[in-house]
């Protein structure tokens, strides 16, 4: 299939994902029907490459769907985005000679990814012990959306190393596993339908074989370099649609005050932020280059400084369009509240605006992006109940 053929099969789908979105955000209810649809039209494997049995979709595509399943249905757009950021992750090593042996899996059965990162960054958290053949770890990992669709959940936890001291140790768990639980604990302000429930590991064993990556705890790794690249597009790309579809809601509801100059200052800055949002995104894509890049703390970088403006843009958008409707804009069921608050939750996704200020600064001025790690204590290590 090509880039529009992709589109196209969104487009048929996303009136549906559309229908009972409120109700869904007043219920605190998980889109776990449309991960149906999804998987009988191939966008769970859409970009595996064809030759271990997926669809072949470019990782600009990918970004692309996302993008316009964001402006149906924001919740089910930023719920595939951890699923496909993982995906886009391995492909990217399958590409650079580098062994991605979840990949036909997930093609073959259709399997979920959970990505259990988004508060982890460098230091992780939890605890892990080595026991005979591998480690039993305890940990809780909060907004693993996606999460109760889920099959495999892909996650990380400090370890202290006899010899080599403090560790993150990345890994691979299937949410089948003994041990492995979800907290009913999603009740946010916005991607209410997400499914982002805390991931609870209560003494679950992995084994040694599973370790997929060692890093030393607290430092910038180049993994980092390849995972902003990579997920970033996909992510910030369902902000984007997030505004296409609230300046499409506002401008027939401005149009009817159309007289008035203050909402045509309301409305041009809806416009302007929108072009700026989607023009942002275009260029995080190109950077990914389809997945032909070479890690690099620059270009990290930009990619950080990118995603703090499309969602900046995004949310710009989404306020300037509740101010051209004027009063209208402010009921619930013209779906602005709602998109308003979906919107708001592009800020939480690695790194936070503030902290990518820093980071960007302190490299602006020479410095190294992060500040060093002090090992906590290990009283403060310890799981809690």
């Amino acid at each position: 299939m090509e880039h529009g053929d992709w589109l196209k099969v969104v487009d048929e789908i996303g009136p549906g994902f559309a229908e009972g979105a409120e109700e869904r955000d007043e219920r605190d209810e998980f889109v776990a029907a449309h991960y149906v649809v999804l998987k009988e039209r191939g966008l769970i494997s859409a970009m595996i490459p064809a030759d271990l049995g997926g669809g072949g979709a470019s990782h600009s595509t990918v970004s692309a769907v996302l993008r316009r399943l964001g402006y149906f249905d924001g919740p089910t757009g930023l719920a595939l985005s951890m699923h496909q950021h993982l995906i886009a992750a391995q492909v990217f090593n399958h590409l650079h000679g580098k062994p991605a042996p979840v990949l036909p899996r997930v093609a073959s059965e259709q399997l979920v990814l959970v990505s259990t990162g988004a508060r982890d960054w460098l230091e992780s958290n939890g605890a892990m012990q080595a026991v005979e053949g591998g480690y039993r770890v305890s940990a809780r990992k909060a907004f693993a959306s996606g999460s109760p669709a889920g099959n495999i959940a892909v996650t990380s936890a400090p370890f202290e190393d006899p010899g080599a001291g403090w560790q993150v140790l990345h890994f691979a768990v299937p949410m089948s596993a003994e041990g492995v639980r979800l907290e009913d604990d999603w009740r946010a302000h916005g991607m209410r339908s997400t499914g982002s429930q805390t991931v609870v590991f209560d003494e679950v064993f992995v084994p040694e074989a599973a370790i997929a990556l060692r890093r030393p705890r607290g430092e910038f790794h180049e993994v980092w370099s390849v995972v902003a690249t990579v997920a970033l597009p996909l992510i910030a790309g369902v902000y984007v649609g997030i505004a296409e579809r609230a300046a499409e809601i506002a401008r027939p509801f401005a149009a009817r005050n159309a007289g008035d100059s203050t909402v045509w200052w309301a409305a041009g800055e809806m416009q302007s932020a929108l072009v700026v949002a989607r023009a942002l995104h275009d260029r995080m894509m190109v950077l990914a280059n389809d997945l032909d890049f070479t890690p690099s703390l620059e270009l990290t970088d930009e990619m950080l400084v990118l995603k703090t403006q499309v969602v900046e843009s995004s949310q710009r958008v989404v306020e300037r369009a509740i101010e051209a409707t004027g009063g209208p804009g402010y009921y619930r069921r013209t779906g602005l509240e709602r998109l308003l608050r979906d919107v708001r939750a592009g800020h939480f996704h690695p790194l936070p605006a503030k902290q990518q200020i820093r980071f960007t600064g302190r490299r602006a001025l020479g410095l190294e992006p992060i500040e060093a790690w002090t090992a906590p204590l290990r009283a403060e290590l310890a799981p809690t109940s």
